[in-house]
């Protein structure tokens, strides 16, 4: 930390009276969670006389002020007046004053101290003053804000959120409400996807024909882009625009064919997907046209950073062209892979004379390329940790997508930085293993395929999994569910992964459950123990210097202006967590605590709208303003989790922009809180059959779900989006019922027949199933206190 906090953090940390709580997380209701944060030992609290009498000193932050005191207002209750002589003193002294445009070396540390004489805001800069409001705020409830000293800063530099406006056209405004949320999550990146195959988004003044003919209408001009990009900066946020070269260049293609490697005509694409439409890199127009347009870029958006994408390049035009056959020969070029590095080395010269650096997926990481390019990379830790060894920079985004549902949890687990092994996966003098392989089929896409081992251990089974092409990774929580049968935990690429195996002789089926939808698979015993890949690890110094932070992705096939803030809203605030807190915040139970408080407020404070977006298509589906009976049925559901949903629509026909966005799954967030709590009380009963608050708890929301259906069935008849969700609604009733069972079992000692037992199973599995893109969620807890509560 580069100024004068860094003595204060010293000081503070000696004060005797003081509670510290840095790792793990307290319970103050902060997210991200600052790096330390002390209390008095008798607690206290301030109350808040509103609005604040706030005096700046160091900067001119005369703009925010009125919005911070809006924002007070909300919060509290009270009217937006004038500041009265009584007022609540806060006091922001700001070290230096800087240029008022981010960039990603802005000193983000603050330090904030809450006093019963009032509140003192210390900052290096206007943007550590600008992130220790947001702390400030979310410590504000009900007028007041607990006595507290608080020194933070980042411990990543590029927090980000990418935001895809070309596939789905997102208004300004929309966009406006997300830099607000990933300023109130103090992040401090707004990544902005302008142009893909479905749409040309980059209104261009010397190329007028891209947005005419290639966005059916939906474009940002200049001046609209500008001011996202005010809008943006007045909240420390950067903008990194992405212009896609060479490939997602459909769109490009329809406005000016004459720049791609195959002719035309090219029309508007439709569908979602990867395609073929290619830049001609032997096409010398093609650098002047990049020029021109870098240029238009550059002049709007003041980052110094542009991203070119260089993802997903599907080389058949390339390989089909004489042309450009004869261009590779000439260059010495082996192969498309080569022939992309020479492209991109003439855009990144490009770049470089509009004073710009380069950013792009992992495809864009070649030796030929300068360490000045930033990797941004999808295929994960492997490869991030590769290009750290190299000495190139790079951010995650693998493990990130909240296009995605997936968990809070599993996010929240993602570390950016690679993971070793530690030596866990060697065997040891006694011990003996047995090493599985297995075939995984997908709904679309080639079979996943690797092998699994387990190693019999004095102290317990530990094990790890080899897929394919993937480095090594160990295996969490190995249970034997019979003597042929097991299930495990790991986090991968595309989510969690909770397999349930049965191993016959040498032979293995079953099904790996991918987030929370089942995938069947096939293996067999292997002779050997698989060599394997082992992850690729950097120095720490390689860590520190290479490895800049993250970005959550929102891709948006399956997002619109709509759902965009169920979809991003509160789970990019566990992403922002991971990449600001020190990396040994990682309690699960306690994020989920604070996660609830922050969804509060982020709705109230900020003004994000998760919860009316919902409440809005709730009320569209039941064609009513009574929506309580499809909301409770909606807790026991979740939307199928990982790519499954879209892999269902690409196999039906249906992964188009045609295809709406308005059923029960669109709505859903993408995890049930209500079983998730179910969970972890019957986590309690499994541990402690005698802990009657768990067992009571886990009967009242079973009974309410049960009781639910007869109100909640007609809503299901009447309309025709949600019609299909009939049978769900009868296996709801069912699977509450098998819960309901097992508690009275349990409470009066009763055990059931294998007979009973294989049936309530059978109708768990086929509950699991996916139906109209849902996934009965309540499935899994029930199915634990089936396997476990003996």
């Amino acid at each position: 930390m580069p100024w004068s906090l860094r003595p204060l953090l010293l000081t503070c940390s000696l004060l005797l009276s003081f509670t510290v709580s840095a790792s793990p997380a307290g319970s103050l209701p902060l997210m991200p969670w600052p790096q330390q944060v002390e209390q008095p030992q008798g607690g206290g609290e301030l109350a808040l006389t509103t609005p604040l009498a706030i005096q700046v000193q160091g900067d001119n932050l005369q703009e925010a002020l009125p919005r911070w005191q809006k924002r007070l207002a909300r919060q509290t209750g009270n009217p937006d007046l004038p500041v009265s002589a009584s007022a609540t003193s806060l006091q922001i002294r700001i070290a230096h004053q800087v240029a008022p445009i981010p960039q990603l070396e802005s000193d983000e540390s603050y330090r904030l101290v809450v006093s019963a004489d009032g509140i003192v805001l210390e900052a290096a800069t206007r943007f550590g003053a600008m992130r220790g409001m947001e702390t400030l705020l979310q410590l504000v409830h009900n007028g007041s804000v607990p006595l507290v000293t608080i020194n933070d800063r980042p411990r990543f530099p590029w927090r980000g959120i990418l935001i895809d406006s070309a596939r789905h056209f997102l208004p300004v405004e929309t966009l406006k409400r997300q830099i607000d949320g990933i300023a109130a999550a103090r992040m401090n990146v707004f990544h902005w996807h302008l142009t893909d195959d479905q749409g040309w988004r980059f209104a261009s003044t010397h190329y007028p024909q891209l947005q005419e003919k290639a966005s059916d209408g939906q474009w940002y001009s200049q001046q609209q882009m500008r001011d996202i990009v005010s809008y943006a900066a007045r909240r420390g946020v950067r903008v990194v625009p992405e212009i896609d070269f060479p490939g997602h260049a459909s769109a490009l293609a329809v406005a000016m064919p004459e720049l791609m490697s195959a002719p035309g005509p090219y029309q508007m694409e439709r569908g979602w997907g990867v395609f073929t439409p290619l830049l001609d890199p032997s096409n010398e127009q093609v650098y002047q046209f990049i020029d021109t347009l870098v240029g238009e870029v550059a002049a709007i958006f003041p980052d110094p950073w542009l991203h070119i994408g260089g993802d997903e390049v599907n080389p058949s035009q390339w390989n089909e062209s004489a042309t450009i056959r004869q261009f590779m020969q000439q260059k010495g070029l082996e192969d498309s892979h080569a022939l992309q590095a020479y492209f991109n080395q003439r855009v990144e010269k490009i770049l470089e004379k509009h004073q710009r650096r380069m950013v792009g997926w992992d495809e864009i990481y070649h030796p030929d390329l300068p360490r000045s390019i930033l990797i941004q990379s999808w295929q994960g830790p492997d490869a991030l940790g590769e290009v750290a060894k190299n000495n190139y920079r790079g951010i995650l985004s693998t493990g990130f997508y909240l296009d995605q549902a997936q968990s809070a949890a599993f996010h929240y687990r993602n570390e950016v930085w690679p993971q070793g092994l530690n030596d866990a996966d060697r065997l040891r003098d006694g011990e003996t293993a047995q090493s599985w392989q297995f075939t995984l089929p997908r709904l679309k896409g080639n079979p996943l395929s690797g092998s699994f081992t387990l190693i019999d251990a004095v102290g317990g089974w530990r094990g790890f999994i080899d897929f394919d092409g993937r480095a090594r990774r160990m295996v969490r929580e190995i249970r034997w569910l019979s003597p042929t049968q097991l299930t495990f935990r790991v986090d991968s690429w595309m989510g969690e992964l909770r397999p349930v195996m049965t191993l016959t002789g040498d032979r293995m089926s079953g099904y790996w459950r991918i987030a929370n939808v089942r995938y069947p698979t096939v293996g067999s015993r292997l002779a050997t123990v698989p060599a394997g890949i082992r992850p690729a690890l950097p120095d720490d110094a390689q860590l520190r210097n290479n490895l800049l932070g993250g970005e959550a992705a929102l891709w948006s096939e399956m997002v619109d202006e709509n759902v965009i803030d169920v979809r991003l809203w509160p789970r990019a605030f566990v992403v922002a967590e991971r990449l600001w807190s020190a990396s040994d915040v990682t309690d699960e139970q306690n994020m989920y605590q604070r996660l609830a408080a922050v969804d509060g407020w982020s709705a109230v404070s900020v003004g994000l709208q998760q919860h009316t977006q919902a409440q809005v298509q709730m009320t569209r589906l039941a064609n009513s303003s009574d929506t309580l009976a499809l909301e409770i049925f909606a807790q026991a559901l979740e939307p199928a989790q990982w790519y499954t949903r879209q892999h269902l629509k690409y196999r039906a026909g249906h992964y188009t922009q045609a295809e709406p966005l308005n059923r029960l799954a669109d709505v859903l967030p993408a995890e049930s809180n209500s079983v998730r709590e179910l969970d972890r009380q019957v986590d309690a009963l499994i541990a402690n059959r005698g802990d009657t608050r768990a067992a009571q708890a886990i009967r009242r929301q079973l009974e309410q779900w049960r009781q639910n259906i007869p109100q909640v069935a007609p809503v299901l008849t009447r309309n025709p989006q949600l019609r299909p969700l009939m049978p769900v609604a009868g296996q709801v009733a069912e699977i509450s019922q098998i819960g309901l069972s097992l508690l009275d079992a349990m409470e009066n000692e009763r055990t059931f027949g294998a007979r009973e037992v294989a049936k309530m199973h059978q109708r768990l599995d086929q509950a699991a199933l996916v139906q109209d893109e849902v996934v009965v969620a309540l499935v899994y807890p029930i199915e634990k206190l089936l396997r476990y509560g003996k």
